[in-house]
Order: C-alpha cells, then sequence, then structure tokens
C-alpha cells in the first residue's frame, strides 16, 4: 500500500496532536514496513520526529509559492501531490483533510481526537471555534471512513456532525513506547534533580488550563490537609494567575510547577510518583491516564465521558467539581496499600489493550477496507 499523511504535527507540535501523529508513524513502520508511507509536512524538523527512510518518505511544497504560504498548500493545494504521487490512501492524523481532496478518487481517513470546542465553547476563542468547526465538518463529511479515539468522541461525532454511526471507527491511541520501559534508578535520580523535585508525590501532567481543572486538585489537598508534594507538569495559560492566587492567599507550600519537560524525562517523572490526579472537566480520551497506567501508577480521574475507557475499571472515578470528593479519593490510595497495589495491577492489566501492535492491527485493517 502507498499511504499519505499530514504529517505537520509530527515535526511541529510537541504535544497531544503531534504524539498522537509521531507514535501512528512509527508504530506503521515498525509493524507493517512492508508499505510506503509518504509524509506531507511544509518543512522538515528532525528535532521532533526521526523518519524510518526506508519506509517512509518526506514530501515537502514543491513550488515557491507553497513554501512562501505554506498552509495554502497544506489546506488547498496538497491534493494535486496527492494525485502525481499516486497516493492510494490518505490519512488526516488531526481532526482536518485538505479542502479540495474530494475532487480527487483518492480514499480518506481522518483521525478525530474530540469535539471540546464544541462541547465547551467558553474556553475557545469565537474565530478559532469556527475555524476549527469548518475544518472538522469538511473531514467529516467528505472522509471515506472516521477514527474517533474514544466512543465519547464518536458519540459527539454523531451529535453535532449528523454522521451515521457505520462511518466511525473507534481505535484508542497508544502513549510513546518509552512509557512502556522500566526507568533505572541513576536516572530517576538524575532527572529528580534536574527538576529538584522530591522522589515521591502526587503528579499531575497535562495543560495549566481551566477545563484541565488544577486548582480543585490543590483545594482537594489543602482542605483535606494532606501532607505530601503535587508537581504539576504542563504548559501555562492565563488560568495559571487564579491557580497562584489560591497559593499565595492560603500560603501553600510543597507544590512544584514543571515547564517545558521533553518527553524522554516524562517516564522517571511518572514512575517516581506515589499517584496520578487528572480529575479533567472533559476529554477526547485522556492519554496522560494511559501514561500513568503503564508506568504502573494509581490513578483519580473523572466520571463519565471517556475516562472510564482509559482508565478501567481500577481507577477511582470522582466528580470533578466537587474537591472534598477529590480529597478523600488521594487520601484513601495514599493511606491504603493494598488498594494502591491492586489498582497498578489492574491497571496495566487495562493498559494492554492499548499496546502499539494492537493500534498497528487496528489501523491497517481500516486502511484495507479501501486499498
Amino acid at each position: 500500500m502507498k499511504i499519505g499523511f499530514d504529517a505537520k504535527r509530527a515535526f511541529f507540535n510537541r504535544s497531544g496532536l503531534g504524539n498522537y501523529s509521531r507514535n501512528t508513524l512509527d508504530i506503521l513502520a515498525k509493524y507493517f514496513p512492508m508499505n510506503e508511507y509518504l509524509l506531507y509536512t511544509p518543512f522538515p524538523n528532525s528535532k521532533l520526529y526521526f523518519y524510518n527512510p526506508s519506509c517512509q518518505q518526506l514530501r515537502f511544497p514543491t513550488k515557491k509559492i507553497h513554501n512562501l504560504i505554506p498552509f495554502y498548500w497544506r489546506s488547498y493545494k496538497l491534493h494535486e501531490d496527492l494525485i502525481n504521487d499516486k497516493i492510494e490512501l490518505f490519512h488526516g492524523l488531526s481532526n482536518e483533510l485538505p479542502f479540495n481532496i474530494h475532487k480527487t478518487n483518492i480514499p480518506t481517513v481522518v483521525t478525530i481526537h474530540d469535539l471540546i470546542f464544541m462541547r465547551y465553547p467558553r474556553f475557545y476563542k469565537y474565530l478559532d471555534r469556527k475555524i476549527y468547526e469548518k475544518k472538522f465538518q469538511y473531514a467529516s463529511t467528505h472522509a471515506s471512513k472516521i477514527i474517533a479515539i474514544s466512543k465519547q468522541t464518536a458519540e459527539d461525532i454523531v451529535q453535532f456532525f449528523n454522521v451515521p454511526e457505520n462511518k466511525i471507527e473507534v481505535i484508542y491511541q497508544s502513549c510513546l513506547p518509552a512509557f512502556w520501559e522500566q526507568v533505572d534508578t541513576f536516572r530517576k535520580k538524575e532527572v529528580q534533580m534536574k527538576y529538584l523535585i522530591p522522589n515521591k508525590y502526587i503528579l499531575y501532567v497535562g495543560n495549566i488550563e481551566e477545563r484541565k481543572n488544577i486548582l480543585n486538585i490543590i483545594k482537594a489537598i489543602h482542605r483535606a490537609k494532606i501532607n505530601y508534594p503535587f508537581v504539576i507538569v504542563g504548559r501555562t495559560s492565563r488560568y495559571m494567575s487564579i491557580v497562584k492566587a489560591y497559593i499565595e492567599n492560603y500560603n501553600l507550600k510543597n507544590i512544584y510547577f514543571l515547564q517545558n519537560v521533553p518527553s524522554e524525562d516524562l517516564p522517571a517523572i511518572y514512575q517516581m510518583a506515589e499517584l496520578f490526579v487528572y480529575p479533567s472537566f472533559f476529554e477526547g480520551f485522556g492519554i496522560p491516564i494511559l501514561e500513568a497506567l503503564v508506568s504502573k501508577v494509581p490513578v483519580i480521574t473523572s466520571k463519565g465521558g471517556c475516562f472510564a475507557e482509559a482508565g478501567g475499571k481500577s481507577t477511582i472515578y470522582v466528580d470533578p467539581y466537587n474537591p472534598h470528593e477529590i480529597g478523600e479519593a488521594i487520601n484513601a490510595v495514599l493511606k491504603n496499600p493494598i488498594l494502591k497495589e491492586n489498582m497498578i495491577v489492574d491497571g496495566y492489566m487495562h493498559a494492554q489493550k492499548f499496546r502499539h501492535e494492537v493500534i498497528a492491527q487496528q489501523l491497517i485493517k481500516v486502511y484495507e477496507l479501501f486499498i
């Protein structure tokens, strides 16, 4: 098979969509190297993604005007290159397809990650919402098949874009290979010293924004009098001022904020944690939950939505709007070694369904529907 990918995020995005793109491209190259994969990106960025030349080829804009305006090439002219390259199928990895691809006979697959901008519009700027809506609507309408990364996302696609259920395939995402590997003691100590953090702590990983609900974790720790370090890893936003104001108002200590943490340091940070807390209001899947489970760390997350899909039966689910409930759950895990161990064992077993070889086989099965 000769398959094209919108690979821009793999080369330029350090967080969720970039990780999904890199991981998808990697596992396909590893488990199905007999195929030919063409990665379309405005510019190469080898610092983020190292492609496999044995089965992957990079494709860039060939016209000067497209180099000067890469957005125009990617959104409106990429379909011409796909025709010239005789692509048999194109996969948009990050919610969108080239706008003119319906003018070709090329089958298309698009991965839709979430529709949070439609469920919670207050978290997004008006113009951003309108751009997202246009892109998502086009992709959902013209894709031969839609991959949703959770049942929750599949339900939202049907609800908001009136897409037939049989057009959607739920294929979960996996986390990067490094999270599945045990980090040695020396490396853990190295990371601990690098960020000046304790060797045991409660952990949160994700953007520091209102939807992620960090403030209610801090309120829970404060009100339940939990005397345990709390490490927060993530990019800040204006919401950070609200979080910092609460911390300063109550003179809270033992809270560590880590920013610009490279992905190679994250497995050690996860594996040194006693507990992972992630009471987000809404997610498309919640990849940090899976990262914690494969790191053999117990997880507390939110009731409802997609969270049970990622967390399994032994994760503890709480009302994200209720700091008292969050605090009780944290204390329950920290004070009960048997509960904690059962959560670790069962959580790791649940995570096996998200292994790379499983995801790769499911993706290829979808591609084969059209080739």
